[in-house]
């Protein structure tokens, strides 16, 4: 079963063409279109063989993008299928699903009428995620379509977990909770650890750290997730990229008030300019911080400091909250390449059972390992992650269901 994933982003389109079956998965190309809607537009096709393609053009909105990205799929020179009906069906990634979707779905008229519902709690990201149904549905007409939310996977914490301490009313009215996100990466992970060291999923403690731009860190015991960092919306939990993490509310309004700036200001400050980029005064890239760092630059030292510290909190707390761990993963660019990050955060924690294998540790990068000690009581494993693979599995396990009635 050949399966596009798309995952639209306000002026980005990435893809990937797989080519499934139950036991096996290829990747066929894949690629993304950027800066849609602005001046510079261009699409970067990569094939299976690694040769890439940049093909400049003028792309308006999201239909002319995924119109660009079925053109050079079936294209005499750069293509890999000979037509559009080869295509069996489309995995799309959405955000946030609400407390609407806890599993992906089969995309109709009434799921679409519901994840417009959802826009309201992801403004930025909802939308351009709808799009790219709606330009499929153009497109392909005939082709079948599945949603997968980042926000599905959290949906089985329960109710202490994800409620704020605040007046229940305004979760009844507006469904201000904590939602959690990177949920597919977290499902994905944590499943495939169990799978590359032979445990059972279901009665495995897992505490999967996925450290990227954004990152997050999620408790998952018995298989489901019971807590997770992120919250209402992506800016709770960790310190990040660009994002502050957890920040006293009052802190937040006395800066609003002395700086004079309303909520959407107020939004960028914490969202776009904060984080390492905000402590530093660098970078929100770890690579260039971690070079200021070799240079003696204090506050780029402060700023790692405080990103593992905070890391350490977390797992620390979701020990406590499962009683437990036997299974910490690692993953996303920062999770899967930065010896020093995976070093710092698990430093003077052998009381809780955790030995690391240091030479293993600075040995490793972006690959499926074992970096604690044959001596330690809870493994601690670098994962990469694989989100459009699940998407692609979610699709056509959904789509072969449908056929199967």
């Amino acid at each position: 079963m050949k399966i596009l994933v798309l995952n639209c982003g306000s002026s980005s389109i990435k893809y990937q063409l797989f080519d499934m079956d139950e036991d096996s998965s290829q990747v066929l190309a894949k690629g993304g279109v950027e800066k849609v809607g602005l001046k510079g537009s261009f699409l970067k096709h990569i094939k299976e063989n690694g040769d890439q393609v940049l093909l400049e053009g003028e792309i308006l909105d999201h239909d002319t993008g995924i119109d660009y990205i079925l053109g050079v799929l079936t294209s005499e020179n750069h293509g890999c299928i000979n037509d559009l009906e080869e295509i069996d069906a489309v995995g799309h990634r959405v955000v946030h699903g609400g407390e609407i979707f806890n599993s992906s779905v089969f995309i109709t008229d009434q799921v679409v009428e519901e994840m417009v519902k959802c826009i309201d709690l992801a403004p930025l990201h909802n939308p351009p995620n709808l799009k790219g149904i709606y330009a499929i549905t153009e497109l392909l007409p005939n082709v079948p379509q599945v949603g997968v939310f980042d926000t599905a996977f959290h949906q089985t914490m329960p109710m202490h977990s994800y409620m704020y301490a605040i007046p229940h009313s305004l979760y009844k009215k507006y469904g201000v909770r904590r939602y959690g996100f990177h949920g597919t990466s977290h499902r994905y992970v944590s499943k495939r650890a169990c799978e590359f060291l032979g445990l059972n999923y279901e009665s495995t403690k897992i505490i999967s750290c996925h450290l990227g731009n954004g990152a997050s860190i999620t408790a998952i015991e018995g298989g489901k997730s019971i807590d997770t960092s992120m919250g209402f919306t992506p800016l709770e939990g960790l310190m990040m990229g660009t994002r502050c993490g957890d920040l006293d509310v009052g802190a937040a309004t006395y800066i609003m008030d002395k700086e004079m700036i309303g909520t959407r200001s107020a939004s960028v400050l914490f969202n776009k300019h904060s984080g390492m980029l905000g402590v530093t005064g660098i970078s929100s890239d770890m690579r260039e911080i971690g070079d200021a760092i070799e240079k003696g630059d204090s506050m780029a030292a402060l700023g790692v400091d405080m990103y593992t510290y905070r890391i350490k909190k977390f797992i620390g707390s979701y020990v406590a909250a499962m009683g437990g761990v036997d299974l910490i993963v690692f993953t996303g660019g920062i999770g899967e390449n930065d010896v020093a990050v995976r070093e710092a955060a698990l430093k003077d924690m052998e009381f809780f059972g955790i030995e690391m294998d240091d030479e293993l540790n600075k040995k490793s990068r972006g690959k499926e390992v074992v970096i604690t000690s044959k001596d330690s009581k809870v493994t601690v494993a670098i994962i990469p992650t694989d989100e459009e693979l699940v998407i692609a599995q979610d699709t056509m396990q959904i789509v072969k269901e449908l056929k199967d009635k």
